[in-house]
């Protein structure tokens, strides 16, 4: 029998460790695999998508815990992606289809979303790449997006399994060709579907008639016009063939000095003001005469558009007076490794010091700076009335990053599907943003992600006073308990200005006109992990059909226990437990959205939560916290 196989000893000694401990009950391995055979699970390519590579019989781990749950099914690689077939995703092709992703499923991982490899040996977690004389029992992915995927390997055939470990290693760690990527396999064999009506399209801003269409909308093409210099590519390869100027700019002037220097239109307000983009002209080391020439072209610029119609244009220099890249890769970085976590015993251990943490990752307060940068753009442009130009060193970083921010929180029509698309057409495909490279594409390095510095630009940061993101939320509670006369003593060293405020918290005290602008929060207590995406590891926090994750752990935990009643039953003489034997195995058919959604996926799998024993034992025993008196808890001399 699985895991019993003692031999025996004589003259008192003792019998030694079981060699092999099954995980999986025997009765589950050939109920799963008749299932498998019986259902094939139809895998969905995209054009010109081929399958290179596959395993059958492989698990699923439901959750890295113990229990060792999971469900099996086959595990393929194409020249696109890496995906889990399991029994279950053909009711997902027939369920709920109109809530379904087209391009990625549940269990469908890209190969430029594969961040690291791992290889269980003996108990023993390696590092995979290269060549490997030994494989894996089990193999562990960890994914750009934050997700953690666990297969096991112990039941599927030595010859798969080398085809599948070695497949995957080499398509997502090995240098690329640029013309070896999906993409233009992809674009080569899909059909070209025209949009007539850029309403009812994403706009490619590919066309001259793409970027009139947007200027008509905004209502700009009063002061700023779409031209095309730089058709073919021939001014600049940085920039888009098509681009919008200022009406007055000559256009013989935009091909000097490669596109830099060149005040690019992004958006127009409805007050006719405009966000303008541009990249600063090189600083390199260069003669007197080079010096004056550069001078006097950006004089002419500068003073083009600050004469009527145009008023005043206030700059903002991205590259000296806000975060770098090296700040923003760092601190993603860090953040990062939070979510990455393989077991409980790993979760549970960062989960004693999670805000410290996630303080020492400066995330959260990026983030609220980013959105910051937005909102006093928005202010400018909005209260003010004045054009705002971002100045950064090639415009294709922060300058994507701070005007796509400002148009979702000013222009409905960008917080719309088919608007968002369009915008992250405009700013960041055509916007030139070095994905290629930021995202390393081509695996030009052996080096990690985050110790790579692909070409990113050498800019210089001014760093903001270290007082601790969570300081705020302490300085949030004692404004409250003690009034604003105190908590004027204890206002941030960059308090934002009188203007800026007013404008804030006058939006703030309004209804919110959901079609009209939207500002978010950006106090420290308000800036928050996202916690419909980032679930920190543990798949029970998906609730099917919502509710408190407390509650439907202990319903599972029940759920569990009649199960084992059942089986009881079921062992005795009369047959009267096969109805009641079906409920549990109902629920867990259930097709209900999660709670999360759309963010987080269908989940049709339910396990035992990973909490502690004494957890277990308080939501047990304790008595009801309705009826419990509220506890004390002194401030002291705050």
């Amino acid at each position: 029998m699985l895991g019993k196989g003692v031999v025996g000893g004589g003259g008192g000694t003792k019998a030694p460790k079981p060699s092999f401990v099954s995980y999986v009950r025997p009765e589950e391995i050939h109920t799963n695999e008749k299932e498998v055979t019986e259902k094939e699970v139809t895998l969905h390519l995209l054009p010109g998508e081929q399958l290179l590579c596959e395993a059958s019989t492989v698990l699923k781990y439901v959750q890295e815990d113990s229990c060792q749950r999971g469900i099996y099914g086959k595990l393929v690689c194409t020249d696109f992606k890496i995906a889990f077939l399991g029994d279950d995703d053909s009711a997902l092709d027939n369920d709920e289809t109109q809530f379904k992703n087209k391009v990625i499923g549940e269990n469908d991982i890209t190969l430029h979303c594969v961040d690291q490899i791992y290889g269980v040996f003996d108990e023993k977690k390696k590092t995979l790449f290269g060549q490997l004389k030994k494989y894996p029992e089990k193999l562990i992915i960890h994914c750009k997006d934050l997700r953690v995927f666990h297969f096991c390997l112990r039941y599927t055939k030595e010859e798969e399994v080398k085809r599948i470990v070695s497949g995957i290693i080499h398509h997502t760690q090995a240098p690329k060709l640029l013309k070896r990527l999906f993409l233009f396999s992809y674009a080569a064999a899909a059909q070209n579907h025209a949009a007539t009506d850029p309403r009812n399209h994403t706009v490619m801003f590919d066309t001259l008639k793409d970027w009139c269409w947007e200027l008509e909308r905004t209502k700009g093409s009063v002061k700023y016009k779409a031209v095309s210099v730089n058709e073919g590519y021939k001014v600049c390869e940085r920039l888009p063939a098509y681009f919008v100027v200022p009406t007055p700019l000559p256009e013989e002037e935009l091909s000097r000095f490669q596109g830099h220097g060149i005040p690019l239109w992004c958006w127009s307000c409805h007050n006719g003001c405009a966000l303008l983009k541009m990249s600063a002209l090189p600083k390199k080391e260069q003669d007197d005469g080079l010096s004056q020439m550069q001078k006097s072209f950006l004089d002419g610029i500068y003073k083009t558009i600050h004469r009527p119609p145009y008023e005043i244009v206030k700059t903002e220099d991205l590259s000296s007076n806000f975060l770098s890249l090296q700040d923003i890769q760092t601190a993603y970085s860090k953040f990062k490794q939070l979510f990455l976590i393989d077991n409980s015993t790993e979760f549970w251990d960062t989960d004693i010091k999670w805000f410290s943490l996630l303080e020492s990752s400066s995330w959260l307060d990026i983030i609220r700076r980013c959105l910051k940068k937005a909102i006093e753009i928005t202010e400018c442009l909005e209260a003010q009335n004045v054009n705002v130009l971002l100045l950064e060193e090639n415009a294709s970083d922060l300058c994507c990053l701070v005007s796509s921010l400002v148009q979702v929180m000013m222009d409905p029509h960008c917080r719309t599907r088919i608007g968002f698309q369009s915008l992250v057409q405009k700013e960041w495909i055509m916007g030139g943003h070095s994905f290629l490279d930021r995202c390393n594409h081509l695996r030009q390095s052996d080096k990690e992600e985050h110790q790579r510095q692909l070409s990113l630009p050498l800019t210089q940061s001014k760093s903001s006073p270290k007082r601790g993101f969570f300081r705020e939320e302490t300085d949030h509670l004692i404004k409250n308990l003690l009034g604003k006369r105190i908590s004027k003593l204890i206002n941030s060293s960059d308090e934002l200005h009188d203007n800026f405020r007013e404008f804030y918290d006058s939006w703030h005290s309004k209804p919110t006109d959901y079609h009209g602008l939207l500002l978010p929060h950006i106090e420290g207590p308000e800036i928050k992990v996202w916690a419909q995406r980032y679930l920190r590891w543990i798949p029970e926090a998906q609730i099917l059909g919502g509710g408190r994750a407390a509650t439907v752990s202990k319903l599972l935990e029940m759920m569990e226990e009649v199960e084992r009643l059942q089986e009881k039953i079921d062992a005795r003489p009369h047959g009267q437990g096969a109805l009641l034997a079906e409920a549990p195995l109902l629920l867990r058919g259930s097709a209900r959205l999660s709670a999360l959604f759309p963010f987080a996926l269908l989940q049709r799998h339910p396990s035992k939560p990973v909490l502690p024993t004494s957890g277990w034992k308080a939501l047990g025993d304790e008595e009801d916290l309705a009826k419990r008196e509220d506890e004390f808890v002194d401030l002291g001399d705050v």
